[in-house]
This record gives structure tokens, sequence and C-alpha cells, in this order.
């Protein structure tokens, strides 16, 4: 199906609820994958307007997510953050390297980030509590809880947090470069 079919079932106006305000009425912030299967609001009994959400490539905690969260918090009155992945990633599927080549033999340069490749999705939500827990950037009274869903059986089954400090070496910044390319 082209973007033209696909844009041409949209209504002419949207299905919008005039009367929410702007301000996420639960004070939350949900990151998650883009993965167009993950029924966000859902997995939390959440409901529209009760929180933000950020989607991105495998719920990497990159620096647009930190900027996002950002505006978020102090603009909007976020205080607590769900973090959410998935098992049966596709960033699971390949490696940082193995993209930042394919980038930058189809461009020409290799990107100025990491894709962000990970291969447990726990682990990888660990790594990106301890990002969200310790970015000076977010409020020092964040509340940050991590999960996994399974799209096989839709379990949402909570990660506990590790030591900032025991992750802050396991996994690559997804903002940084690949220095080898």
């Amino acid at each position: 199906m082209s973007l033209h079919d696909v844009l041409s079932r949209r209504p002419n106006s949207a299905p919008v609820e005039p009367e929410l305000p702007g301000r996420p009425s639960e004070q939350l912030a949900v990151v998650t994958c883009m993965d167009c299967r993950i029924p966000v609001l859902d997995s939390f009994g959440l409901r529209l307007g009760e929180a933000h959400v950020i989607r991105n490539a495998g719920a990497a905690v990159t620096s647009d997510v930190i900027r996002s969260l950002s505006i978020s918090q102090r603009k909007l009155g976020t205080r607590g953050v769900v973090l959410m992945a998935h098992a049966g990633c596709g960033m699971a599927t390949f490696t940082d390297d193995e993209f930042v080549a394919e980038l930058a033999q189809d461009a020409g340069q290799p990107p100025t980030w990491r894709p962000g490749t990970f291969t447990d999705p726990v682990q990888h939500v660990r790594y990106g509590m301890a990002q969200l827990l310790t970015s000076p950037f977010l409020l020092s009274d964040t509340t940050v809880r991590g999960f996994v869903l399974d799209l096989k059986s839709g379990a949402v089954d909570e990660v506990e947090a590790a030591d900032p400090e025991a992750v802050n070496n396991s996994t690559p910044n997804p903002d940084k470069a690949n220095a080898a390319s």
C-alpha cells in the first residue's frame, strides 16, 4: 500500500479530545520502542491525556529522549518515567557496527550517532534506567520504573534497577558515533 493510499483513509478531522489539558494528568512519561505492535497506553492501563509517550527505535535513552523528558518535567509537570523495551525487538537483530558500516557505505559517511542495538532487553532497560537516574537534566525526584513487554503473551514484566555505576560502562551510549568507522 502506498503512502497516498494510507493517507486517503484518514478522517477529515482527527478524533481529538479538546477538553484535555496539555499536562499529563498522571504526571507520567513513557519511553518505549517505535514498534507498531506496542499498545503503549493499554500496556499500563492508561488513557489519552494521562501520559506523554516518547518512542524511538529500541526504546533507547538518547540525548533527544533526555531533551524531551526534561521539557516534559520542567514545563509540563511530569515526575515519573516508565521505560519499556520489548522481547523480539528488531534492534537485537543487528549490531551497531554493522548498521554504521551500512550507512557509511550508502550515505558516504558514518552517522554522528550510534544505533543503540542490544541483545538482552532486560539489560537494555537496566542501562536506560541508570542513564535516566543519573542525568543532570532530569529532576532529582524523578521516579523511574522499567519494564519488558512480551509481544506474544502481552506480559509486561518489571525490571529491577541496577546500580548506575555498574551499568555505566557496560553498554555503549547510542549518541556517540562509532570511532572505528
